[in-house]
């Protein structure tokens, strides 16, 4: 049976997403990026690809107040670089994930969700985006890292396709967690093209088709 839910869909990040992208990360990484690697990374990295996720027929969540310290760091940049802020979009993101495209594979280096809607399918959209991405690429695998603690995302890693390969001791700075290193199966082979196959019917049939319509 369909769940009763609100639509998303996901498109490629741009600069006036970031604002929000900040909010989402806050609330779901000890440390974070700052606004201008976010910047670079959409202007400068080629290798990069940036998604997000849209709540449909959902406004953006209002501006922070005038002499807020988010609106004076703003100023204060804007200011010291002399580029001009694109208006924040209006559209309401609830996740967003980056992947690089390297030689033979691809790599997630993040990926996360507003914490309101965390549970409604909306990360593993977003995952199904990158492996398409990465096989529409010709990359021959997909590989990530995930806090060895986290067993839910290692769950839904493991759901499509990924296997443990080894550990990054101490990778996270902010507790010195370790780091499982996951990775799939080659994108290509005929074994994985019927699990990942099998996965979106499967998403589809919790979620509904309408989901599943390419990167706008």
């Amino acid at each position: 049976m369909k769940l009763a839910t609100h639509s998303y869909y996901v498109r490629p990040m741009t600069l006036a997403d970031i604002p929000q992208v900040m909010d989402i990360e806050r609330e779901s990484f000890p440390t974070m990026w700052p606004q201008t690697a976010y910047r670079r990374e959409l202007q400068e990295n080629r290798l990069a690809r940036y998604l997000v996720a849209v709540e449909e027929g959902a406004e953006a969540p209002p501006p922070p107040p005038e002499g807020s310290l988010s609106r004076l760091i703003s100023g204060v940049r804007r200011a010291i670089s002399g580029e001009e802020e694109p208006e924040p979009t209006r559209e309401h993101l609830v996740g967003f994930l980056g992947i690089w495209f390297m030689v033979e594979e691809a790599h997630v280096v993040t990926i996360a969700v507003r914490a309101s809607h965390r549970q409604r399918g909306i990360g593993e959209l977003l995952l199904i985006r990158a492996l398409e991405l990465a096989a529409e690429r010709g990359e021959a695998t997909v590989t990530l890292e995930v806090r060895i603690s986290n067993e839910p995302a290692q769950r839904l890693y493991e759901k499509y396709g990924f296997q443990r390969v080894g550990i990054r001791p101490r990778y996270y700075s902010d507790n010195q967690e370790d780091a499982v290193i996951m990775t799939t199966g080659r994108l290509d082979s005929q074994a994985y093209r019927a699990l990942f196959q099998q996965r979106l019917q499967e998403y589809a049939a919790r979620y509904g088709y309408e989901r599943l319509h390419p990167v706008r």
